[in-house]
């Protein structure tokens, strides 16, 4: 895989580089609440940019319907990146069309611009293949070399991330190079204890990690939502609590080959649980109670880890040597549920192993509680990716940057 630094140590100053970046930030009525996708793109625009490059930034945001809708514009993003590099931003109002080819060819030598949102071509996402080569050739005609620096975007077989690589000298950007020596180091040559943490609403999304992890992790913690079909594995009570009733019999078995090849699955001994969801909107004072994990009341549901399960969690994670966790410990956008989220990221802080956030809310998370990223071994720009390549996926936008 070539990186930038080759493309930079062959000259750029002139030329038309793509870089298919991850620009997928939350909103909240037009407003950008984490501005870490764009931060982490950074250090490359920004090397193109001061080596003379015509930099076109592109990415996708939200799902769209392969058509424009404003709800998804990416200007807010590209304003955001203006601010960030120090520097006026073009913003093309298309993907493909009279917008993106004036938008570009009006670029000067170390100028930026922003293309719109990549779905709203239904080529991007298209399962045809012919249709999806047909929109990255529109998009090779913008450029002269491409950067893949959109992490949160390689398990995806799009056509910017998977197709266009292929139709134009192709290159990794500082981001896609550092998250995979990350979960290198994950993977190979793991250093022990080696402590996985996953939260979340739904077991299932994290069923095929957890499957790779019993071969690999000496201990799983298990929080959020998913922790309620395990809880209902072991035959507890868990309420009106979020439930995958279907997957108690997989949960049932990887508890059982957790045990027979020595992994430590250890599950929560108490939970915070209340009769009603919380309003996240006015972040209202919410009424809940701790009981014990297998004491939850037919009529409520758990929300949080409880005040000894953070404890204990803690002290799984305090001998570390390489710690990987994915997902928040309960609906932590809520101040009263926050604490075994906060609890979970502050053992990690304290920890002196190496440490991956493992991207998606999980890194949101650290932002919103208010964590310094740096006292983190690595924070990752995507949640999915890295759990596919976790799983020993083949991600469609790493294998085409390979040569």
């Amino acid at each position: 895989m070539k990186t930038i630094d080759e493309l930079l140590a062959d000259g750029v100053s002139g030329k038309r580089v793509f870089v298919r970046a991850d620009l997928n930030v939350p909103l909240a009525d037009g407003t950008i609440t984490d501005d870490g996708r764009i931060r982490a793109v950074l250090p490359t625009v920004k090397a193109l940019a001061d080596a003379g490059a015509k930099v076109v930034v592109a990415s996708h945001l939200g799902r769209p319907k392969g058509a424009p809708d404003p709800a998804f514009s990416l200007a807010p993003a590209a304003a955001r990146l203006g601010e960030l590099l120090g520097a006026d931003v073009a913003f093309a109002t298309d993907t493909v069309g009279e917008s993106a080819k004036a938008t570009v060819a009006g670029l000067a030598d170390g100028q930026v611009a922003v293309i719109e949102n990549l779905r709203f071509n239904a080529g991007e996402t298209s399962k045809d293949d012919a249709e999806r080569a047909a929109f990255a050739g529109q998009l090779a005609a913008l450029a002269d070399a491409y950067v893949g620096d959109g992490f949160g975007a390689v398990h995806r077989k799009h056509a910017s991330v998977f197709d266009l690589p292929q139709q134009l000298p192709h290159y990794a950007g500082y981001l896609i190079a550092t998250e995979v020596g990350v979960l290198k180091k994950l993977t190979e040559d793991v250093q022990r204890p080696y402590v996985v943490a996953l939260g979340g609403a739904k077991v299932s999304d994290k069923l095929a990690v957890i499957d790779q992890l019993l071969g690999k992790a000496d201990r799983l913690l298990i929080g959020g939502g998913m922790a309620y079909t395990f809880l209902k594995a072991k035959g507890y009570e868990v309420g009106i609590s979020l439930l995958q009733e279907d997957q108690v019999p997989v949960v049932q078995e990887y508890m059982e080959r957790a045990e027979k090849s020595g992994v430590e699955l250890v599950l929560p001994v108490d939970v915070l649980v209340s009769p009603e969801f919380p309003d996240l909107k006015t972040k209202a004072p919410a009424t809940y109670t701790t009981v014990d994990a297998d004491a939850i009341p037919a009529d409520q549901e758990g929300l949080d880890i409880g005040p000894k399960t953070r404890e204990l969690y803690a002290s799984k994670l305090a001998d570390a040597a390489t710690v990987f966790w994915n997902g928040p410990m309960g609906v932590f956008e809520h101040p009263d549920y926050a604490g075994g989220t906060r609890a979970v990221a502050q053992a990690l802080v304290e920890s002196k192993g190496f440490t991956v956030v493992g991207g998606g809310d999980s890194a949101a998370a650290v932002r919103t509680l208010g964590f310094d990223e740096n006292a983190f071994g690595h924070i990752s720009t995507g949640g999915g990716a890295s759990l596919e390549y976790l799983e020993g996926k083949t991600l469609p936008g790493l294998a085409a940057l390979e040569d």
